[in-house]
């Protein structure tokens, strides 16, 4: 019996302008997303390999390893198809020089401020706001309709179980967006490898878990949809209230836990830190030149009260070694600079991540909150993303400085030794500078890992359960409520 009262709704739903709108919006939709998206990360990929391959060169033609400084570019992630996220908003390359920090720059809705408008649509936004709209159409009139038409008081007056007449309502809805669901994912990832987008197997595994949480994601708002036209009498009050509903779990509740989290948790803001880091390196600059001061007195003192020539040819004696030291007292102060910015950084990013805990706290009262999560922790394009390649790329710079100061001292001893060869002093100074490029062959390339398959899922596990339970207090909602239903 409850095969044939399946085949029967879902014949119903075949057959109705419901199905023929939502498969023909869903297959422009997704197929549009998917070819927008590999298209932009095509761009991104190419735009990455040719910034990269600018920066090599550049280091290639550098003359010395004095003040060497270099690009790291964030490379595009295939996944960033299917859920943009914020990888659009987190910036694409950061300077990597021992005077500055490391820092992501130049995002591309900083460029193109007109996409940051309206955003790009993708995947995860199609499920999220389309699907789920297309959901509570299927089913607001679900029961409540049976009713108006008759029909529902016709089906029960067989010896038809409601429970098995409940799931039927279930099964037929959730088959009539399956369908529109799968079919348009399947043809777009075609493209995937009609426009041969490197896709590994952790990335195959991540986007089969997106389109399984997905589906999981509008199951809820059809079990949503039942329970609401169980709890009404007529379809025009139950569609009503589902899209109030609608508004408030898509759209509001997400926004207004932002907004929450922001009043109640106090974050600086960029221009504070940014002014409290400059505020110290000028301190610090100021306590080294004095002691630089203090230490040439100190170096000169032997020579006070001789005669110029005699002071002079001491200062020439103990130029070189002034030299060191006040170099050394400049590593220091670089290195002392580089341990307060890291633990302003430290600092700031704490508060921001228990900011965003508490955003995500009271988000996850929505359903859409949740998949959302979920889909940018899949994709990759969750907000720690910047933390995470901003780590990568601050141990980067530890090993790049190691090779350009070892570099640097190599050369300091080449040019002393041919100064010696020479006698000439200016030669010292000036070695190294010509028109000679160093050979950085040898230099460390920056490689950046992806966050692996496990951690993505295991960050996900918890919006996963939060979507599991929604979907099941709902339905077990609606089977009350309908098990009392009056059919009347």
């Amino acid at each position: 019996m409850l095969q044939l009262l399946i085949e029967k709704e879902l014949k119903a739903i075949l057959q109705s302008p419901k199905f023929v709108a939502t498969f023909g919006v869903c297959s422009i939709l997704i197929m549009l997303s998917i070819f927008i998206g590999v298209r932009e990360y095509r761009a991104s990929l190419a735009q990455y390999e040719i910034a990269t391959s600018l920066v090599d060169q550049k280091v290639a033609e550098a003359t010395s390893f004095r003040n060497m400084q270099t690009k790291v570019y964030r490379e595009p992630d295939p996944m960033q198809i299917f859920m943009s996220g914020v990888n659009y908003d987190v910036g694409r390359l950061s300077q990597i020089q021992s005077k500055q920090d490391v820092k992501l720059e130049q995002s591309a809705y900083s460029e193109d401020p007109l996409f940051a408008v309206f955003r790009y649509i993708d995947f995860a936004f199609i499920v999220q706001v389309v699907l789920s709209l297309f959901a509570i159409v299927f089913t607001y009139d679900a029961i409540n309709g049976e009713r108006e038409s008759g029909t529902l008081k016709l089906v029960l007056s067989n010896a038809v179980p409601r429970a098995k007449y409940l799931i039927a309502k279930m099964t037929g809805a959730w088959l009539g967006l399956t369908i529109p669901l799968l079919i348009p994912i399947l043809l777009g990832l075609l493209l995937l490898f009609l426009f041969k987008v490197p896709m590994t197997g952790s990335d195959w595994l991540k986007l089969t878990t997106l389109i399984g949480v997905s589906i999981l994601y509008f199951t809820f708002f059809i079990a949503l949809g039942l329970l609401v036209s169980s709890l009404t009498r007529t379809s025009s009050v139950s569609f009503l209230l589902l899209l109030v509903a609608w508004i408030t779990l898509v759209l509001i509740v997400p926004r207004g836990a932002t907004m929450a989290a922001g009043q109640l948790v106090n974050v600086p803001t960029v221009a504070e830190i940014e002014s409290q880091k400059d505020r110290y390196r000028t301190d610090m600059q100021q306590d080294t030149d004095e002691q630089r001061h203090n230490l040439w007195e100190q170096v000169m003192a032997p020579a006070e009260g001789l005669p110029r020539e005699e002071r002079r040819a001491f200062y020439q004696a103990n130029r070189s070694a002034f030299r060191e030291l006040a170099e050394d007292l400049q590593t220091a102060m670089e290195e002392e600079i580089a341990e307060h910015n890291r633990q302003v950084n430290e600092g700031l990013r704490n508060a921001k991540s228990e900011q965003e805990r508490l955003a995500f706290l009271l988000s996850r009262f929505s359903p859409a909150s949740a998949y959302k999560l979920t889909a940018m922790n899949l994709g990759g394009t969750n907000t720690s993303i910047k933390k995470r390649y901003e780590d990568q790329m601050f141990a980067y710079r530890e090993t790049y400085n190691s090779y350009v100061a070892k570099k640097s001292q190599q050369e300091k001893k080449a040019r002393q030794e041919a100064a010696q060869k020479s006698g000439n002093s200016r030669m010292f100074r000036m070695t190294g500078s010509g028109n000679e490029a160093v050979d950085a062959n040898d230099m460390p390339k920056f490689i950046a890992s992806r966050e692996p398959v496990g951690t993505a899922i295991k960050a996900s596990i918890l919006d996963f359960g939060l979507l599991s339970v929604f979907t099941v207090l709902a339905f077990a909602g609606a089977f009350l409520a309908f098990v009392r239903y009056d059919v009347r």
